[in-house]
């Protein structure tokens, strides 16, 4: 049997423009023989759709929706498999079911329903969907089909030490008489994902002695990054086919002759990130309907970064630097600056924020009288670079870029209604340690616009006289190590202290510190992900609460 994996981008909600995306793939796949066509988990309607899922109009639409592909694709000789939200059809649970279906000739052939539905990190579907409370085997060709959706084929008790849940759908399948598992999926990106969905799948496949099917939505859906990466595995858990990472893309694998398509999927982790990023930021732009972006640049690394990954997303034209030095700016942070935006090929502006700067303390004199200068005065200059973004925003019809990294937004370095101003935070779940690692990737990939200066300066917010981050922080090493504990990895103070042979106090400084600067994430601009754990939707802490490490 000749296979197309069909590799999509859909968009959430966007369901005419979804179908003519899917048939212009199948069109394609079936003028190159292929006799099954696989698209991704709830192709039709977007993943996540959320909170669309509980508008009866959204329900009935993806179900119009579907039929009409079942319509459009009546003369095509291949079948079909494409994921949607379909009506539960129960007086009892909730409303709909993330399905399945196989089509063919104008006709539904067979339907399945999801049966694992995530709750952990940024999954949350059993807040929408009914399981399934059983799955058939289905019949492609006369050939048996386990038929899973995602998380159905994550849950071998032979790979993981603790499973999640009590059934293993693909083992309750294979009994079943399955032949081959094909997997449906919308699975996010983070750093090592890929490896690990492989790794899954190999071990399943090896464990029931049949080729295994993995077709992944690629694309950027909010705060979530689709890496695609599909591939075809061998009963004996070798790669046959694979799908590029970060792009649509349309392979096919032959499963009787064992061989397939494979195209470039980034071997390299850092290049991965940061194609994530890229791909991240183009459609979180033009999804959310605008063209250009405007963002802050100080000379620094991650507005360095942030404008390399701008450029690389929506080209350079679309690209404006705004560099806003105040009262405490170096001219090497300008000259950097203008290095960078030259490099580049973006426009620069150049707004200072000194007379604004000083009309505010004017004006707020009589109220300041007899107070020391603190961070007030420096949170004003950053609340007015805020402002200069903002205004700049309106008038040119673009959306800022934050470029604040997950370091800072961890421990709540960061300014409310200042930097933290915008619509998009580009690298928002990325480690100072590791921005300096992308921002090396962005020199190679785009002919070194990153001035080295940039590279070998102390980080600073220039915001007093000759301030340091260090100041306020430990290094940004010890920093990283300590956040990737408590936020990735949950452990506890002392456990980190001990893995990292450093003071207890300081490890319990900077935990209390992440924990008492969530309100600030909380009306922080949406971020990428790129990590294990962001901040974001994917974790979920109180606000108004009393527990401390």
């Amino acid at each position: 049997m000749r296979i197309a994996l069909a590799q999509l981008n859909s968009t959430v909600g966007d369901l005419e423009g979804n179908l003519l995306r899917m048939e212009a793939m199948a069109r394609q796949a079936s003028s190159l023989g292929a006799q099954l066509i696989v698209f991704p988990e709830l192709s039709i309607t977007g993943y996540p759709p959320r909170d669309l899922v509980e508008k009866p109009t959204f329900v009935e639409r993806a179900h119009d929706a579907l039929e009409r592909f079942v319509a459009d694709t009546v003369s095509f000789p291949a079948a079909l498999i494409c994921g949607y939200v379909a009506e539960a059809g129960s007086n009892a649970g909730k409303r709909a079911q993330n399905q399945a279906a196989l089509i063919r000739g104008g006709r539904i052939l067979f339907r399945q329903s999801k049966m694992l539905l995530p709750t952990y990190d940024v999954f949350d579907e059993a807040r929408y969907f009914l399981p399934a409370e059983r799955q058939q085997v289905c019949t492609v060709d006369g050939l048996p089909v386990a038929l899973t959706i995602c998380e159905d084929a994550w849950n071998d008790k032979q790979f993981w030490e603790r499973r999640l849940y009590q059934r293993d759908p693909v083992e309750e399948l294979v009994a079943g008489g399955a032949r081959l598992l094909i997997s449906i999926n919308a699975s996010p990106y983070h750093m090592g994902k890929r490896e690990l969905r492989r790794e899954i799948f190999a071990a399943t496949a090896r464990r029931h002695g049949i080729p295994a099917i993995y077709v992944n939505q690629v694309g950027g859906n909010d705060q979530l990054v689709f890496d695609g990466s599909s591939f075809a595995l061998d009963a004996a858990g070798r790669v046959i086919a694979a799908a590029a990472s970060f792009r649509e893309d349309l392979i096919l694998v032959d499963l009787e002759e064992g061989v397939g398509d494979r195209h470039d999927n980034l071997p390299d982790e850092n290049e991965a990130a940061y194609e994530a990023l890229v791909l991240g930021t183009r459609d979180y732009i033009s999804k959310c309907g605008f063209q250009r972006v405007l963002l802050g640049l100080s000379g620094g690394i991650d507005s360095s970064l942030t404008a390399a990954i701008a450029v690389e997303a929506v080209g350079a034209a679309n690209v404006v630097g705004v560099a806003m030095p105040g009262p405490y700016s170096s001219e090497h942070s300008l000259r950097d600056a203008r290095e960078l935006a030259e490099k580049l090929g973006i426009r620069l502006e150049v707004v200072s924020i000194v007379k604004p700067y000083h009309a505010v303390l004017e004006s707020l004199a009589p109220q300041f009288r007899g107070s020391p200068q603190d961070v007030t005065e420096e949170n004003i200059q950053a609340r007015l670079r805020g402002l200069t973004l903002m205004a700049l925003s309106n008038k040119w019809n673009a959306m800022v870029l934050t470029t604040g990294n997950k370091s800072e937004l961890a421990v709540g370095y960061c300014t409310l209604y200042g930097d933290m101003c915008g619509g998009l935070a580009v690298i928002s779940d990325v480690p100072k340690t590791l921005v300096y690692e992308l921002s090396r990737v962005a020199n190679r990939r785009l002919n070194h616009p990153i001035p080295e200066s940039v590279f070998t300066k102390p980080p600073s917010a220039e915001l007093r006289p000759n301030q340091k981050d260090s100041d306020s922080l430990p290094e940004y090493a010890i920093l990283d190590g300590i956040l990737r504990g408590y936020v990735e990895e949950y452990k506890s103070p002392s456990e980190i202290a001990a893995e990292l042979s450093l003071p207890l106090s300081l490890v319990r400084e900077i935990v209390n510190k992440v924990d008492r600067n969530e309100y600030k994430r909380q009306q922080a601009a949406p971020g990428l992900k790129v990590t294990t754990k962001a901040f974001g939707i994917g974790r979920r802490f109180p606000i108004a609460q009393r527990f401390y490490e």
